[in-house]
């Protein structure tokens, strides 16, 4: 019987599941031959395999295959085509390195690329092969390549204790998790070293130096079960990836995450990497911390923290004063299950005490799974990088006698005035000034020196380095004490303060920037504030790049087509003003705005450019470059101005973003305008067109028609009627005209004294010409003479004029009044019309604008007042309207001029 409870709803995919299968959609598959050691036969089995696709019909080509001399791999490579190598120059060499541009050319469907941890030669566009298949990948090429286990980059130390040796060329783990497909190529230890006996891996020579060194039976026993082991989480992985994309039911663990601590000490990248393959093993997410303590030990976690990113984890930075506080409740905050740390090296006392950090949180993090990471293997490691001072090397040391000879200086003066004691504190003084300054090593070596010439100086017996007596033995005790504790303190307070400093440093810039991102500015004044403020804080010369804003073309700012895939930049601002990449800089920016990605100096990408180029980026992409030329500097910036920059590009980026929408809003107001203008244009002249257009043609046809039957009187009223319309047609024309002159500004002025008198009766008549209006005149007799263009002042009034005739109606009255107004002349032409509304006021002056009482009454294109008052402003006038002028009637519209 069917259950009668709710229907139990089917299961659905997995959406990070069907994300991740949607986002390896649109790239390239990457199949990863993997093997536990040299001469497995890795490239044998792939150029094999090529070469059974190739017979099938599948377009595979050969990027590079190192073949290393074995003629078994090299047979496999005949038939298959080949892409010739790209030839570099390297301090006088020619090296031969894999084309990557005439690969993506070529775009094959397979491409078959060797050795994926190689070093590309110097002058290459990626420092690393596995960066140019992330490119190909992009692209959509699907690449096969071949690498052995010990390149990947957790597996680092592991392999160097192990084997002894450490591996140079590492590839980031995240590069194999990213594959499609993983085939491991596996054979037993003792059947390789059966074939590097035979010479089928290496020369005679080199297989007897390697079968002393790193092929040894017990070293390629672990390489193979590490092999065995990272394909086996991989195929999990996969099965894992199916059962939740295609929605199969299954036992789910509970989520796991790891946190590794990181700190400025050595371990710090072991712990990393130690980590990553934890969290690999449990499929978890793993989160990078450093806790900055004020006063706290000196060291530098960029490294390691640069390695967490790398390694695909993410990172976060806080600040407290109690270590174990600052872990437990970040890991609690974050839902952490796993702690990692690093074992250090902790000072004698707190190992006598249990106050080491594995001890207390051995206590206080019962809930936690806790590992602790071995130090890392000695054997090659790089080292770790100079802790940055206030102070350069030689200086920090200089300093140290100039300040206990400067002590000594003092004492000598208070000799004999004050007691023995007294003059130790002097001493002490020096001693935390070289500690603050140089750091704990130097404030130690200050002390030393210090009670040096204290005890030869000044406690008896003097000038002997003995000392005698109980209370000059005690008192050189505490000195001792005193100062090998305030140099320690005073460093640790120094390096503190140096770090408050460039923190405060790096939030007064980024407040002082959005302060005045508040103030209204155009663009060019954000991007000029932009390249001033990364001046500021990475201290070297910077420069905006913006891609071509509208459909400029470069150096002329004509339109042009856009291209879909077009990358053109051009530097905005600058600061230094005139600091620009060269050619060789502006391609690596290109290649950063084109792929979203950080290039050039100091980076994965064009590393030898003198320009680092970092991205603006906004919610609808990349908005534009930050350029940096670090060229001139010998080290990177530090923590804190990294952070400060990282956060000035971000609100940069926003502000970019925030000028943009406003352009755009400013952009669709003006094209609404512009349509409603067009609207406006089209309508006013669909109607002033056709009616004179439609007299003329009427007149015109009843001559044409009836004119034998027509008296004499009759054809001259129709002809003149023809004439007056088409004068009309000419008017309307002639204003189009008009206004496109003085909008475009190729208004012409021929000034010269006026007669407004005369000036004013010669409009008069211009507008009553044909008919039996009359208009009123009254003008002061005493009136100067401005110095006008009679021309463009006889339009102003016959505009003026025709308007008021208009609207005042076939019985109204119109009137011009000519006076002395202070230092301007004054001409007005009133009528008696039904006024114009309060509110239009300010408007009968817009092109095509008219007002809502009078559209009834006359109809008219609306751009007489329009082109009046852009001649009366060409010749410095001004020009008003008041309404109304009489019994709540009438409009009175003066033009005023200096006289």
């Amino acid at each position: 019987m069917p259950s009668s409870g709710t229907p139990r709803e089917p299961a659905r995919p997995d959406p990070d599941a069907l994300l991740a299968a949607a986002t390896r959609e649109g790239r390239g598959r990457l199949k990863v031959f993997l093997g536990a050691a040299p001469g497995v036969g890795k490239t044998y089995e792939m150029l094999t395999e090529a070469r059974r696709r190739a017979l099938g019909g599948a377009d595979v080509v050969v990027g590079l295959v190192e073949t290393h001399g074995r003629s078994e791999t090299a047979a496999q490579v005949t038939g298959l085509e080949v892409l010739p190598r790209a030839r570099l120059d390297y301090r006088g060499q020619v090296l031969e390195e894999f084309d990557l541009d005439a690969a993506l050319a070529r775009h094959p469907a397979i491409l078959v690329l060797d050795e994926l941890p190689h070093t590309n030669a110097r002058g290459s566009r990626h420092p690393k092969r596995w960066q140019d298949v992330e490119e190909l990948r992009t692209a959509g090429i699907e690449v096969w390549t071949a690498m052995n286990v010990q390149h990947l980059e957790s597996l680092s130390d592991a392999v160097a204790r192990i084997t002894g040796v450490r591996v140079a060329e590492t590839v980031p783990d995240h590069v194999l998790a990213g594959a499609d497909a993983v085939e491991l190529i596996d054979i037993p230890p003792t059947e390789l070293l059966e074939r590097m006996r035979q010479g089928k891996v290496y020369r005679p020579d080199q297989a007897q130096r390697a079968l002393r060194g790193f092929f040894r039976e017990g070293n390629l026993a672990a390489l193979r079960e590490m092999a065995l082991r990272r394909t086996a989480e991989r195929v999990d992985a996969d099965v894992t990836g199916y059962m939740r994309a295609n929605a199969i039911a299954g036992p789910w663990p509970a989520g796991e995450r790891v946190m590794v601590l990181v700190g400025g000490e050595a371990s710090a990248e072991a712990a990393v990497r130690q980590a990553r393959r934890i969290a690999d093993a449990l499929r978890a997410s793993l989160v990078a911390l450093h806790v900055e303590r004020p006063g706290g030990a000196v060291g530098d976690p960029t490294p390691a923290l640069r390695l967490a990113e790398a390694l695909g984890a993410e990172t976060e930075t806080v600040v407290d004063t109690d270590l174990p506080r600052a872990i437990l409740f970040a890991a609690r905050a974050r839902n952490v299950t796993h702690l990692v740390i690093g074992r250090g090296r902790p000072r004698l006392w707190r190992r006598l005490f249990g106050r080491t950090l594995s001890a207390t949180l051995l206590r206080q993090a019962s809930d936690f799974a806790l590992h602790l990471v071995p130090n890392a293997a000695t054997t090659g490691r790089p080292p770790a990088p100079p802790v940055r001072r206030s102070l350069p090397g030689w200086l920090s040391w200089a300093i140290v006698p100039v300040l206990v000879l400067a002590a000594t200086g003092i004492n000598l003066n208070l000799d004999q005035r004050v007691t023995e004691g007294s003059l130790g504190m002097v001493y002490l003084a020096a001693t935390v000034a070289a500690a603050v300054a140089s750091g704990p090593v130097h404030g130690l070596a200050a002390a030393v020196l210090s009670f040096l010439l204290w005890n030869y100086l000044f406690i008896a017996p003097r000038y002997t380095l003995t000392i005698d007596g109980p209370q000059e033995i005690l008192g050189a005790i505490v000195f001792g004490l005193i100062a090998l504790m305030l140099a320690g303190t005073a460093g640790r307070l120094g390096h503190s303060v140096r770090a408050a400093q460039a923190r405060v440093f790096g939030l007064r810039r980024l407040v002082e920037f959005s302060r005045r991102l508040g103030v209204p500015m155009d663009r060019a004044a954000l991007l000029s504030l932009i390249a001033e403020e990364a001046q500021r804080i990475a201290g070297c010369p910077a420069c905006v790049l913006m891609p071509l804003s509208g459909e400029e073309v470069p150096g002329l700012g004509l339109p042009r087509e856009r291209r879909a895939d077009d990358t053109d930049l051009i530097p905005r601002a600058s600061a230094p003003s005139g600091t620009e990449p060269d050619d060789a800089s502006m391609s690596a920016a290109r290649w950063a705005y084109a792929k979203g990605r950080m290039t050039g100096w100091g980076t994965d990408t064009l590393p030898n450019s003198a320009w680092q180029f970092q991205l603006l980026p906004t919610a609808q992409g990349v908005a534009g470059l930050v350029g940096l030329r670090f060229a001139d500097r010998t080290e990177p910036l530090d923590a804190e101005r990294e952070r400060a920059l990282q956060a000035l590009l971000d609100q940069a980026a926003i502000a970019i973003e925030r000028a943009e929408l406003m352009e755009e809003r400013a952009r669709g107001v003006v094209r609404a305008e512009a349509d409603a203008l067009r609207t406006t244009l089209l309508t006013s002249l669909g109607h002033d067109l056709r009616t004179p257009l439609t007299g003329i043609r009427g007149s015109l046809e009843t001559l044409r028609t009836m004119g034998d039957a027509l008296s004499h009187e009759a054809r001259a009223d129709l002809i003149l009627a023809a004439e007056e319309e088409a004068a009309r047609l000419g008017r309307f024309a002639n204003n189009i005209l008009d206004m496109v002159r003085i909008e475009s500004g190729q208004v012409t002025l021929q000034p010269e004294p006026l007669d407004l008198p005369s000036s004013i009766a010669g409009a008069v008549e211009r507008v009553r010409h044909g008919t039996s209006r009359n208009v009123e005149r009254r003008i002061d007799p005493h009136l100067p003479a401005p110095s006008l263009d009679p021309v463009l002042f006889n339009q102003i009034l016959v505009n003026l004029l025709d308007n008021a005739l208009k609207f005042s109606g076939p019985g109204g009255q119109v009137a011009v009044i000519a006076r002395r107004e202070g230092a301007n002349v004054a001409v007005s032409i009133e009528d008696d019309g039904p006024g114009i509304p309060r509110d239009d006021l300010t408007r009968i002056f817009d092109p095509f604008f008219r007002a809502s009482r009078t559209d009834r009454i006359a109809a008219g294109s609306g751009l007489g007042l329009a082109i009046a008052r852009g001649l009366t402003r060409a010749m410095g006038g001004g020009i008003t309207a008041d309404s109304p002028v009489l019994n709540g009637r009438g409009t009175r519209v003066t033009v005023r001029f200096p006289a």
